[in-house]
């Protein structure tokens, strides 16, 4: 469920102010004045009662609780992948080798604040399907270097995406994208550079994303998102409690570059030939349906769409892996 917009409203900062104006004159004002003070304490309220909740227990974990181990599953994913240096960064990937004789190179781009291992549970899969197969965590996340302070964009991630394709030889090769969330934007800007041919650009033979925020009139960030990638007072106190970095400020200033950069991305999305494909769970509270998906197919009547079943969420991917691969395998096979 989204935060009312009334928990960032300047309403709930003079509420006193506004309040005791009304109390000297509430013998001329009507009833409806009272309804708006008490409205405006409770949203007040309510905005500072999440602000603890999230504030006391990020507390205690600073504090007493030493960071987690890796689970068995992480550590063989970490060890099972390798680094290349993207200016002065170590930055995560794992390649799998697949099918003999097919040159389809995949690569997979992950949403925030996860990293390459959301692609866990269709990697075999897709393995079967694919030469190549290729997931890396973005620079700030997962097994990737987290540089702070450090100002993160969608720029420099498509950049480290194509210092990666460079990295692996395949420069010249068709590249399949296939995304989630975040990642769709990063696509999003590689398409861009792909389709006006800019220098260093990736090729890109088809493009399928997944229940990502790329249009900002439906997107719908979580609470915490909110707080962190705003410049109050809150946000940094909340990073440094909250010790990690994929939280930083500077990467949720992504949210705000797609505002800020919608007709470049969006334009890149409904201009393209590249063959296009949506896969999208519907119960996704941030990309909430069917506000979200009536606007893709409105904007993008080329792609294609896949709903996956009622109960689907934000991660697709995770939460219906044998949907989403065939969705994806219908539309791969397709062209």
């Amino acid at each position: 469920m989204s935060l009312k917009s009334t928990y960032f409203s300047p309403t709930a900062k003079t509420t006193d102010t506004h309040c005791d104006k009304a109390q000297e004159s509430r013998m001329t004002h009507d009833s409806s004045d009272g309804s708006e003070c008490g409205s405006a304490r409770r949203a007040s309220r309510e905005w500072w009662l999440h602000v603890a909740l999230l504030c006391v227990p990020l507390l205690a974990v600073y504090l007493h609780i030493p960071p987690p181990q890796l689970s068995p599953a992480l550590d063989s994913w970490r060890t099972s992948g390798h680094f290349f240096t993207f200016r002065g960064n170590h930055i995560f990937y794992k390649e799998s080798v697949g099918v003999v004789g097919s040159s389809d190179v995949l690569l997979l781009l992950h949403g925030f604040p996860t990293s390459s291992y959301d692609w866990y549970k269709i990697w075999d899969p897709l393995t079967q399907r694919f030469n190549r197969v290729i997931a890396l965590d973005f620079l700030g996340f997962g097994f990737s270097h987290k540089p702070r302070p450090h100002r993160y964009s969608i720029f420099e991630q498509a950049s480290v995406v194509e210092t990666l394709v460079a990295h692996l030889g395949l420069s010249e090769q068709r590249i399949n994208i296939l995304s989630h969330d975040y990642g769709d934007t990063v696509a999003l800007e590689l398409l861009y550079r792909s389709d006006h041919n800019r220098s260093g650009h990736i090729t890109i033979n088809s493009l399928c994303l997944s229940n990502g925020g790329i249009f900002p009139e439906t997107h719908y960030p979580r609470f915490l998102q909110k707080v962190l990638k705003d410049s109050g007072f809150i946000s940094p106190v909340l990073t440094r409690l909250i010790n990690f970095q994929f939280f930083s400020r500077g990467i949720l200033q992504y949210i705000n570059q797609r505002l800020k950069h919608r007709e470049r991305w969006v334009g890149a999305l409904t201009s393209t030939s590249t063959p296009l494909h949506m896969i999208y769970g519907p119960l996704d509270p941030v990309n909430p349906h069917p506000e979200f998906i009536q606007l893709y197919q409105k904007l993008v009547q080329r792609s294609t769409v896949s709903v996956l079943d009622e109960h689907v969420s934000h991660y697709p991917q995770l939460e219906d892996p044998t949907g989403f691969f065939n969705a994806y395998l219908s539309f791969i096979n397709s062209f």
